[in-house]
């Protein structure tokens, strides 16, 4: 034995190979934290001493490789001074530098996902041999920042400058068959024969028919490009990244920057570049706010997981068999979703059309999942033939889980809900897809409310990640904890929330729509607010959302706030809402809203701004005010925020964390803002108080709550507050 630590361990093997294992003690994942690094530095440092080495295989004994650096840990490391931040950086390019130095060829045996850090060691080594199963990558940018540990260095000098700014800009896994197309790894092989594999080329090297150390002498000296050929390599980087970045993002621009730079220099100065620019990375706005949703999520996920292990057995956790309620594109979304994650899904309506419709919804995704290369036909016909269509109760006698998506209406859900209450058995857990209805008012119709919660989805389905599972008053853990299971089984990313009108998204959303409809009335352009929250990061502005909810929606949902929440969501006459609503322009759905709508070659709705919308929309202007871009983003933005606060002080949800994700995953809201909650705390309670209080004259949609003032005048945040 050469090395034996906690997370590391070294052995020599008879051939005078060592075989580096890591295996972080105590996790079920391997990830740099300070102890795997101290270790992986020991070592090293013992293998530069170990004569006649013939060479040295880098492993891992779990079924990831390395998933990068322990984001929990490092935060310290942004928040330290330039020189110590600097100085940490360059322990860690020492440690990867002494590995690329080793007096023998090095192979990496890549058996599972490395990514970041992870990935950036695979670099520092001379070969890489890949399981087909495995994914690799450097995500740094979706943090904020970009490789901090050579991956900018070295990366372009083993597959290209353009293949390693689209890895790196775009911040992907790579699959096997991708990373070796583009010259990332040497090898892919079946993940059982990866260890095999690396000894063996090892063996390749020392029998001479492989070069290694005029391997380590390319992938380290600078690249060679003329004046004319750098320039039209990276404007035309630029122009591609800087189109997909935008403003709010600057991490993708400046790691091509750097790279620029780099590829010409020494690897000694090229490290240096990386980190100079890494260190200005990570003292922004955007990588604190990206860092802290990275961080909400893993503790979102967290929950979820301790949550499930509390309340329910390892033998009833599982949804083995679900159903769906109400067929049409919402109940197909929901089918599809089940289906293409491995539980099979019973489909019921009362209307043979209907079935057809959500039957042809999940196999146009089906479809569309083939033809992306994602699925084969094969899996794609086994996934459709798990989605059971049936008219009556049948097939219901077997089911775990019971998800209730017909019309949004309290009686017409009551009685379905109480009629599928008798053909389930007495453990079956019963949902309902509603996105405003209180659930503990639906629990009344039915026998056994305990069995009973929310399980609200996003439309479309298969592309919003959140799942609101809404605990009512007799709502069991047990029952809650079930959904969450299966909402995660389906991919999604659930957040339990407590019973109100709208719950957690819709009831700040509509707040958001209330500043819109304000707007509105003021004369402002539709256009030109829509054009103003989109340049702020929202996906979409209001007008247009408006439009993809469905104006039939939104006003059924405004009612409801209002009637929940009169104090501030109820107003007087009629708004745009309640125009476009008696007018039948319902938006997407029929092709006429705030914008009309044509279809595009893929036939996919294309929204055209048509000039009679404004004399449609004159009645209920009433007056015309001067509003700045600075306005616009304001009025919009402060209901919002303080109705997000209001859901965190009545309980509605339970954390910070889970109340910026569920608006992350919900509504799009601005990533790079990191939540409604961390915008807040980023701009301080004492500033945004006194800027709601600029607009106090719009009523109290815009008046920050008592304890909002309280934690203003003592300097307090939501997220140190939740630390406590």
């Amino acid at each position: 034995m050469i090395f034996a630590g906690k997370a590391i361990k070294v052995e020599q093997q008879p051939s005078g190979v060592a075989l580096l294992t890591l295996d972080l003690q105590g996790e079920t994942v391997n990830k740099f934290d300070s102890l795997t690094l101290t270790e992986l530095k020991d070592a090293v440092a013992k293998l530069q001493t170990v004569p006649d080495l013939k060479g040295v295989v880098f492993t891992s004994a779990k079924d990831v490789f390395v998933v990068g650096a322990d984001i929990t840990e490092f935060m310290t490391w942004f928040d330290s001074e330039d020189e110590v931040l600097a100085g940490n950086l360059r322990a860690t390019h020492q440690i990867f530098n002494d590995i690329s130095a080793l007096p023998c060829p090095t192979v990496v045996a890549i058996n599972g996902i490395a990514l970041g850090g992870g990935f950036e060691l695979c670099l520092a080594c001379d070969y890489r041999v890949m399981a087909e199963t495995a994914k690799v990558g450097l995500p740094e940018t979706q943090l904020g920042i970009y490789p901090g540990w050579g991956g900018s260095v070295r990366l372009p000098r083993l597959i290209g400058v353009d293949n390693a700014c689209e890895w790196i800009c775009g911040g992907g896994q790579k699959r096997a068959d991708a990373a070796f197309k583009d010259g990332a790894v040497d090898a892919v092989v079946p993940a059982d024969k990866v260890v095999e594999s690396a000894f063996h080329l090892i063996e390749q090297v020392n029998a001479g028919k492989l070069d290694f150390m005029a391997r380590r002498e390319e992938h380290t000296a600078p690249m060679v490009f003329s004046p004319i050929e750098k320039m039209m390599i990276f404007e035309s980087v630029r122009g591609v990244v800087g189109a997909k970045a935008g403003k709010h993002y600057p991490a993708p621009m400046a790691v091509i920057k750097s790279m620029e730079k780099s590829i010409s220099q020494p690897m000694d100065k090229a490290c240096e570049t990386e980190i100079a620019g890494f260190i200005k990375m990570a003292k922004t706005p955007v990588a604190k706010s990206l860092v802290n949703l990275f961080l909400s999520d893993q503790k979102i996920k967290k929950s979820a997981s301790t949550l499930i292990a509390k309340s329910l057995t390892d033998d009833n956790a599982k949804v083995q068999k679900a159903a769906v309620l109400g067929a049409g594109i919402m109940g197909g979304g929901v089918a599809y979703q089940s289906a293409s994650k491995g539980t099979p899904i019973v489909m019921k309506d009362i209307r043979q059309d209907a079935l057809d419709l959500g039957l042809s919804e999940a196999n146009k995704l089906f479809s569309g999942q083939v033809s992306r290369g994602r699925l084969t036909a094969d899996k794609a016909m086994q996934g459709l033939n798990s989605i059971v269509p049936v008219l009556s109760y049948g097939e219901f006698s077997d089911v775990d889980l019971v998800v209730e998506a017909v019309v949004e209406n309290m009686d017409v859900k009551k009685s379905v809900l109480a009629e599928t209450e008798d053909h389930i058995t007495p453990d079956t857990i019963l949902t309902s897809n509603t996105s405003t209805i209180s659930i503990t008012e639906l629990a009344t119709a039915l026998k056994r409310p305990e069995n009973f919660v929310g399980m609200h989805f996003f439309n479309p389905v298969h592309k919003m990640p959140l799942v609101e599972v809404i605990r009512g008053e007799k709502s069991s853990d047990a029952a809650v904890a079930k959904t969450v299971a299966y909402a995660k089984a389906m991919g999604k990313n659930p957040i339990v929330v407590n019973d109100c009108p709208g719950f957690l998204v819709n009831r700040v959303l509509f707040p958001y729509f209330g500043g819109f409809s304000a707007l509105m009335k003021e004369g402002a352009d539709l256009r030109e607010v829509d054009k103003v929250m989109e340049r702020f990061g929202w996906p979409m502005g209001p007008a247009y959302l408006l439009d993809v909810v469905g104006i039939d929606t939104a006003h059924h949902a405004d009612s409801v706030m209002a009637a929940g929440f009169p104090d501030r969501m109820q107003h007087e006459g009629t708004n745009v809402i309640d125009h476009l609503f008696s007018l039948k322009r319902f938006g997407q759905k029929n092709n006429k809203g705030f914008y009309t709508y044509v279809e595009d070659r893929k036939g996919k709705p294309k929204k055209v701004y048509d000039e009679e919308i404004e004399t449609i929309l004159a009645p209920t202007v009433t007056s015309k005010t001067e509003l700045t871009e600075e306005d616009i983003i304001h009025r919009m933005m402060i209901p919002l925020c303080i109705e997000t606060v209001r859901c965190l002080e009545d309980g509605i949800v339970a954390s910070p964390a889970e109340a910026d994700m569920g608006l992350i995953y919900g509504i799009g809201f601005p990533p790079y803002l990191g939540g409604a909650i961390h915008y807040l705390d980023q701009m301080g309670l004492a500033a945004f108080c006194e800027l709601a209080d600029k607009y106090s004259h719009l009523g109290k949609l815009y008046e920050p709550t008592e304890k909002m003032r309280a934690m203003a005048a003592n300097n307090e945040t939501f997220y140190g507050n939740a630390a406590k």
